[in-house]
């Protein structure tokens, strides 16, 4: 698989309510595909966030986007552009960060989350040094992270709920 160029065009899921930050690093081929947020069926992201929150499985963009909102969770990724091969984010050159400013500046945003180490470490390099709020680094709910068991990614996202 080559090094493609992506750019990053979803929108962030965010309101004036928004009260943590949810970074990923780039949606990856398939949820390019699916035009959203942590989109492959495998992805664990949704049903972790979910049951954390004490709430039904978001199916739909539109519930998904509804969920977030409803429980002050802001949604985007790290990067606004990079070269990356598929959706492996130990490939990603030449990374451009999104402006964060988007959303610290209109929603009052308590923590911010980093989902997985690279969104950690693009975070830490990128953004941090504009925005001045440490991440907190949760375990990636990606397919490719099938190491960590549901419960010890359930066990990790718990952090969020003292925002929620």
């Amino acid at each position: 698989m080559h090094q493609e160029y992506i750019i990053h065009n979803f929108e962030p899921i965010y309101n004036e309510q928004s009260r943590i930050l949810l970074l990923g690093t780039m949606p990856s081929p398939k949820s390019r595909e699916a035009g959203f947020y942590y989109g492959h069926p495998r992805n664990r992201f949704w049903k972790v966030v979910s049951d954390v929150c004490g709430a039904p499985l978001p199916q739909t963009k539109e519930e998904k986007t509804a969920f977030a909102l409803k429980y002050k969770i802001a949604v985007w990724d790290v990067l606004a552009g990079c070269e990356i091969k598929g959706a492996d984010d130990s490939s990603i050159r030449n990374p451009v960060a999104n402006d964060l400013g988007i959303i610290l500046e209109n929603a009052p945003i308590q923590a911010v989350f980093a989902t997985g180490t690279k969104a950690a470490q693009l975070y830490k390099r990128h953004c941090l040094p504009k925005t001045g709020i440490e991440a907190v680094t949760l375990p990636s709910t990606s397919p490719a992270n099938c190491r960590m068991t549901y419960e010890e990614l359930y066990e990790s996202y718990l952090a969020i709920k003292q925002y929620i």
